[in-house]
């Protein structure tokens, strides 16, 4: 006798920081099974979705979460996406995946020894563009695209993602190109879905250039929350959420760049946060630029009102 289809929930969280380095993002799981910090949603044992995913974050990470939103609701069956698998489910349970999203402005060294912390370009290279090695794996891409591309329609779909033919590039489009890849086999996720529905083993990839899988549907989660966060930079002054709370224009370029993956006009840039009044002076200065010492500033207190408004992007030419 069959079993009955269960609904199983999936939570899983986002969780983003800004270093150095650039954006980074927390995980969790072992080798060759890195993922998203997640579990299922217990209905007895958890009282809300929130709760029980900061609870999952802090017991496989150790990371407590401050401010969290939710990100996305994932229930679609039947369409060209990564498949989510909570571990025991069976092929007749529908899994939905509920996103969260939580952003955290720096890492101190407690948090980074309680989980496993990457730059999040491992899993969407090609989505940096100020970089050569991004733009490398950009170019790397589309050969394999085109030859998936033999129809008009997958074309013109391709063409609108990754801002080819007189088309922009959106940066916030990341989950779109990222489906593309998908629906085109060329990322492991893929290769896994199609070969568990087949009952075989997904054969390893060896392009570099298409990223690192993660497990169940992610690596399709991060992608809604990079869109998201690039898209808020330009509406809300999300920015100020990830970056210190004193830092220079540069910095804060550097910053809006690394998350954006384009490279920004300066003069255009700092004339645009001149007009916004996002950023006061703190009439201190920086030091240890390597060069003229650089004023120091801070988000000012019309970047904390309600509907106060995010960035333009000037871009710099290529």
């Amino acid at each position: 006798m069959n079993a009955t289809p269960r609904v199983i929930i999936g939570l899983s969280a986002v969780v983003v920081a800004a270093s150095g380095k650039g954006p980074e993002l927390l995980l969790s799981g072992s080798p060759g099974a890195i993922g998203l910090p997640f579990g299922s949603f217990d209905p007895i044992g958890h009282r809300t979705f929130e709760l029980a995913v900061r609870d999952f974050v802090t017991s496989q990470t150790g990371f407590a979460l401050g401010y969290v939103e939710q990100l996305y609701t994932f229930g679609d069956k039947g369409r060209e996406a990564p498949v989510a698998d909570m571990g025991q489910s069976s092929d007749a349970d529908r899994v939905v995946s509920v996103g969260y999203i939580a952003l955290a402005s720096s890492i101190v060294e407690g948090q980074r020894r309680a989980g496993v912390w990457a730059d999040w370009y491992r899993f969407f290279p090609w989505e940096d563009r100020r970089s050569t090695a991004g733009m490398r794996a950009l170019d790397l891409l589309m050969p394999d695209l085109n030859a998936w591309a033999t129809t008009t329609e997958r074309q013109s779909r391709v063409a609108m993602a990754f801002g080819l033919h007189g088309q922009s590039w959106q940066e916030s489009q990341v989950l779109d190109r990222f489906e593309l890849l998908y629906e085109a086999g060329l990322v492991q996720e893929a290769q896994r879905d199609r070969a568990n529905s087949h009952g075989s083993v997904a054969p390893a990839l060896e392009r570099a250039y298409v990223g690192e899988p993660l497990v169940s549907d992610h690596r399709r989660i991060l992608a809604t929350a990079m869109g998201r966060l690039r898209a808020k930079i330009r509406y809300r002054p999300i920015i100020f959420d990830l970056a210190p709370v004193r830092f220079t224009l540069s910095e804060l370029q550097d910053l809006v760049e690394a998350l954006s993956g384009v490279k920004l006009h300066k003069q255009n840039f700092r004339r645009t946060l001149e007009r916004s009044g996002l950023v006061e002076s703190t009439g201190a200065m920086h030091a240890e630029t390597g060069g003229r010492p650089a004023m120091l500033f801070t988000r000012s207190s019309t970047s904390r009102q309600a509907g106060a408004s995010g960035l333009s992007l000037p871009l710099a030419k290529r």
